[in-house]
């Protein structure tokens, strides 16, 4: 098995990962982060993956952490312009004995055998990229739009007023390198206070090579900025590999958090 395929899924995962006014009114979201301020997003993963290769079944367990930056350059009522970049990347694999790591503010860590890897990983950290959204959280311009998933800390809101009970659905299809995904999200209220809007989440992906799966989890929404604040997601996605002629079945169950400061 190829470590690339493990990172491909790694970071598909995070980047689906997504996403009380005790007062009886309710409250409109709008994506609004502060002009001119610097926001930091630390996100965490991790995963274990079972794959059944020629009657045999292996375990992988890999974690993933990531440091990204984005500041709000230009924000009025109906749109904003951000420029981000990851600022930093880890990641150690566990499997059958062996443990591999990669630490891009610590080169001298990396495992030779993820030389490969890494040398792709490296070339978007500190890559500056300029993502538009609308008010709602859609990506109006973007080139990368991997990177315009700024680790979760902006989803797609509703456009109605909402209350505690609240449901929307984000629903989206994308493409992650060589696999295409389509994730629906479902987001329902739980509480409402001056400083967060809480969360439940619930969701499924499907995508080619028989992908399917469910998310569930936690997030805290800022009612003055639009942002996630904080999140925590857990996942359970079926797959199948296809390589040198075999096809391998796998499950990866993970666990994503994402902070927002």
């Amino acid at each position: 098995m190829k470590i690339k395929h493990f990172t491909a899924v790694s970071l598909i995962l995070i980047g689906l990962a997504m996403i009380s006014f005790t007062a009886k009114d309710g409250v409109t979201l709008r994506l609004k982060p502060q002009q001119g301020k610097t926001y930091t997003i630390t996100t965490k993963a991790s995963m274990m993956m079972l794959m059944e290769v020629q009657g045999q079944t292996m375990n992988q367990q890999q974690s993933l952490e990531t440091r990204q930056s984005f500041t709000a350059e230009n924000v009025t009522d109906n749109e904003s312009l951000i420029e981000t970049q990851i600022e930093a990347m880890k990641m150690t694999i566990s499997q059958m004995g062996m443990k591999l790591e990669y630490d891009s503010e610590h080169p001298e860590k990396t495992s030779p055998m993820l030389a490969g890897q890494t040398a792709e990983m490296d070339k978007v950290i500190k890559k500056m990229e300029t993502v538009k959204y609308d008010a709602l959280g859609n990506i109006i311009d973007s080139i990368n739009l991997e990177m315009s998933q700024l680790g979760a800390a902006i989803i797609q809101l509703p456009e109605e007023e909402i209350s505690v009970g609240t449901t929307w659905v984000f629903d989206r299809t994308q493409g992650m390198g060589t696999i295409e995904i389509n994730a629906k999200m479902t987001y329902t209220v739980t509480a409402i206070s001056k400083k967060s809007v809480d969360v439940s989440v619930s969701g499924t992906v499907e995508g080619l090579d028989e992908t399917n799966g469910t998310y569930e989890g936690t997030a805290s929404i800022n009612p003055q900025t639009g942002l996630v604040m904080n999140s925590s997601i857990k996942s359970n996605i079926s797959m199948t590999l296809k390589e040198q002629g075999l096809t391998i079945p796998m499950t990866v169950v993970g666990n994503t958090t994402v902070e927002v400061k």
